[in-house]
């Protein structure tokens, strides 16, 4: 049974992400857990000190949003009956960060499926804050689902690699899950400056495909562009339902989220976007 973490702030982007997530995974078992954490809209040492007045308040936005969640919980049931999958709930006087920390520590969940804004703009920003930091630190795959983004089924997924990484079953394991739920097509893009492979990379490569021997997919090789204007030139070239990356250390996918200005990203956002952690640094 897959464990999937679906945090919710209540808005119109997180319900968008938990639908496609059912969608996603509509055939499949799963146990998912709504999250919704809250803290005081001033939140300082002093806090610690409060009168009792000010603890009640907070209680009463504890009930309210154990209220939003059952309610939540039971439009999902409602919309999408399905005897495969359960549900349970978690109210938190926590950060989102935080909170996502400790269950990790605790290994609750296999998965976090998170809204995103999206991006329409040049200048917009793609990812939260919050966002960008559980994509960056989380220990297992992240989904992120762009605002207003409508299931349809993960025919051809985009999976960008620089060959740079010593590829376990691991990293590749939920793109095979859902390559065989739907039949999906991977596109692994190498995107390098040089001519030829080194010698290491060719056996990543290899592995690889070693890896996808039983899945459709295709090797796509671009050179001379950065990474950003590679991805954008394939989608657009080119139909895909999702992208797929691993956060490995030292990797391009680096460059791509965690410069310092994130609002400078070449490529928007208009697809799901799953985030793998590195194996190594799962460890």
């Amino acid at each position: 049974m897959k464990r999937i973490l679906l945090p919710t702030d209540f808005s119109d982007n997180s319900w968008n992400a938990i639908t496609y997530i059912l969608q996603l995974f509509n055939n499949v078992e799963c146990s998912f857990t709504l999250l919704h954490t809250y803290t005081p809209v001033i939140y300082h040492i002093e806090y610690m000190q409060a009168s009792s007045a000010q603890f009640q308040v907070t209680d009463s936005v504890k009930e309210v949003a154990e209220k939003k969640l059952q309610e939540m919980q039971q439009r999902i049931q409602l919309e999408f009956n399905n005897p495969k999958h359960t549900f349970s709930q978690i109210v938190s006087f926590n950060t989102l960060i935080s909170e996502i920390e400790e269950l990790q520590k605790g290994n609750v969940m296999d998965m976090i499926v998170m809204g995103t804004k999206g991006a329409t703009g040049l200048k917009e920003i793609l990812f939260g804050s919050n966002t960008v930091h559980i994509l960056k630190k989380a220990k297992c795959p992240v989904l992120a689902i762009p605002s207003n983004f409508s299931f349809q089924p993960p025919l051809e997924v985009l999976f960008p690699s620089d060959y740079k990484i010593d590829f376990q079953e691991e990293h590749v394991q939920d793109i095979k899950n859902i390559a065989g739920l739907y039949c999906s097509r991977i596109n692994i893009l190498n995107v390098a400056y040089s001519y030829n492979l080194s010698e290491q990379e060719e056996i990543n490569r290899q592995k690889l495909e070693g890896y996808f021997k039983n899945i459709t997919h295709l090797f796509h090789r671009i050179r001379n562009q950065d990474v950003q204007e590679a991805i954008t030139t394939f989608q657009l070239k080119n139909h895909i339902d999702i992208l797929i990356m691993i956060n490995n250390k030292n990797s391009f996918f680096e460059n791509l989220l965690f410069r310092s200005k994130i609002n400078q990203i070449g490529f928007h956002l208009n697809i799901p976007f799953l985030v793998i952690p590195s194996y190594k640094d799962k460890v």
